[in-house]
């Protein structure tokens, strides 16, 4: 609590009574009765905003009828200062609108003032600045009154504040305001949005597999091979994919020779048969390939009940239902060949159409491609080559530093306009701080899906910039955690708490002054920004060894943090 009259205003009455300040003459009589607040005593950061509430009280019979004194709010900076709106208050025989203070009562006044952020603010003080006015003597207009000495303007100052430097003015302003509330807690601004930020997903798969097949064809209960299949099953394709492969020393050939049957006829027969067809089919393919050195694997399947069922669906059979109807049924073989010949009007369509493609051996390759290794991607991003979209996604998640990420989707985005790039890149900009390039990147993504995710980032990236009533807009759809983030960025620590975790929680419970809650949520938390928070937690526990002990190992970690520290108020207690 400060007594601004007591420890000013009142100084300011005797010099005034010398300079014709008539009005004031008796209102230093119960001077020690006038009371100033100032809540928060320590300023705060809050939502993009510094508030405070400056709270005056005036005892009875002191405020003159007829004097007027206006106080204006100060934030004051290395480098500049900001001036919140003015308070005006008049005696009861003046002819204004201000706020009238009553000789006979006194009265009790609040002033909430509010300062849009600036980051010269870090180091600042919330100064007033007392300028009175009477209708009699030296005072007709606004005169301003230095609060730290009680004496107005000299001649020689009252020539500088009527000049045209500005410099000069601003900083015999300075001078003649008193300071009732010194620093900024800006914890507010450490909270992690990117933490909360949620990435999409890549498609990249490290191993690639494809699959090319060729299908040589038999006569009913044959397994020789005719040239004339041979020509119709394009071997010669096949081969010449074959060869493609075998100079690329990132891709596996697995040849496989798969013998079926029709499922017509004894199933024995037709177990035998399959067998007879894959073997067929393996010696003509390890002849067409015996240059590759490629191993050529054979394997029988029996009757082939899966084709058989793959063709009929897409056939225009007439009665395709009521055959795929058998197929769930019955499992036995025998029993599904009964029942479809009982179909005579279809099985005669079937004998043409579907059954003489299943009397096969089909040829697969079976091809894994290695792709690139995490090195060569990473050094590919570093030399200026292009990657694919999902190597360029994927190898973004390997980057070990944000700015890392930055570089490697930075070149996505010039290439691919997707977006997961900007999604995944405005989390990796909010990461390194820079926050209006991550909303921008969020925006662009959001014209192209509209995820959860992005719902998710762009209140969260809105945040961030300080754009609380652009994020609610996105708060209906947001999850638990989202909401939380809300919360604190308005300021309800308490009721964000719930639904953050970790450092972005204990944030939430330092604000709300729950420091044991606070250090158990970053408990297991070894990085130097968790250090950091238990350099002011133990502070506000009066604890500084300790808090000496782990600004010494945050800054160990992180010697950017030594600045911060210089600056931060939490920490005044350690200079």
């Amino acid at each position: 609590m400060k007594s601004l009259f007591k420890m000013s205003l009142v100084l300011v009455v005797a010099a005034m009574t010398l300079s014709g300040c008539n009005c004031f003459k008796k209102m230093a009589k119960n001077r020690d009765e006038i009371k100033l607040t100032v809540t928060p005593e320590i300023l705060v950061l809050n939502n993009g905003i510094v508030a405070a509430d400056i709270n005056v009280s005036f005892p009875e019979k002191y405020f003159n009828k007829k004097a007027v004194i206006k106080v204006t709010p100060v934030i004051v900076f290395e480098g500049g200062e900001v001036a919140g709106t003015a308070k005006y208050y008049q005696g009861s025989k003046v002819d204004e609108n201000y706020a009238v203070v009553d000789k006979t009562n006194g009265g009790n006044f609040t002033q909430h003032v509010e300062f849009a952020y600036d980051p010269r603010m870090d180091q600042c003080a919330l100064q007033l600045r007392a300028e009175i006015k009477c209708p009699k003597g030296d005072c007709k207009e606004f005169t301003l009154v230095n609060l730290n000495t009680g004496a107005i303007p000299t001649k020689e100052q009252a020539a500088v504040l009527a000049g045209n430097d500005a410099a000069a003015k601003a900083a015999l302003a300075k001078e003649f305001g008193l300071t009732v509330a010194y620093g900024l807690n800006t914890l507010q601004k450490d909270l992690k949005y990117g933490e909360l930020m949620a990435p999409m997903s890549n498609n990249y798969k490290r191993v690639t597999t494809t699959v090319e097949k060729a299908e040589l064809l038999y006569a009913i209960n044959s397994s020789k091979v005719t040239t004339k299949n041979e020509k119709a099953a394009n071997l010669e394709g096949f081969k010449a994919d074959v060869d493609s492969k075998l100079g690329n020393d990132r891709a596996t050939q697995n040849i496989t020779v798969k013998g079926y049957a029709s499922p017509d006829g004894p199933e024995k027969f037709n177990d035998k048969l399959s067998k007879a067809r894959s073997e067929s089919g393996q010696k003509v393919i390890a002849k067409l390939l015996k240059d590759s050195g490629l191993e050529i694997d054979a394997a029988a399947y029996g009757e082939d009940w899966e084709g058989f069922k793959e063709l009929v669906e897409k056939s225009n059979i007439k009665d395709k239902n009521l055959i795929l109807q058998v197929l769930s049924l019955y499992n036995s073989s025998a029993q599904r060949e009964n029942e479809i010949k009982n179909m005579s009007a279809v099985f005669g369509e079937l004998k043409e159409e579907i059954l003489p493609e299943l009397r096969r051996a089909q040829i697969v390759n079976t091809t894994d491609l290695q792709g690139k290794t995490d090195a060569e991607m990473l050094a590919a991003v570093k030399n200026g080559q292009e990657l694919t979209l999902e190597e360029y996604l994927f190898i973004a998640t390997v980057a070990t530093t944000p700015e890392e990420q930055v570089t490697i989707l930075t070149a996505a985005s010039k290439k691919y306009n997707d977006a997961r790039v900007w999604n995944n890149l405005g989390i990796a900009q909010t990461k390194v701080g820079d926050k209006a390039a991550a909303l921008k990147s969020f925006e662009k993504a959001a014209k192209l899906d509209a995820s959860s995710e992005l719902n998710k980032n762009l209140l969260l990236a809105n945040l961030a910039n300080g754009n609380t009533a652009e994020a609610k807009k996105y708060a209906a759809a947001a999850d638990a955690e989202a909401k939380a983030a809300m919360n604190a960025a308005e300021g309800n620590y308490k009721a964000a708490t719930s639904g953050l975790e970790g450092y972005n929680a204990a944030i939430a419970q330092v604000m709300s002054n729950d420091l044991a809650g606070a250090k158990k949520s970053i408990a297991n938390d070894n990085s130097a920004e968790a250090d950091y928070l238990r350099a002011v937690i133990a502070v506000k526990q009066g604890d500084l060894n300790t808090a000496k002990a782990q600004l010494k190992s945050a800054v160990s970690k992180n010697p950017a943090l030594a600045d911060k520290a210089a600056k931060d108020i939490n920490l005044k207690a350690l200079k």
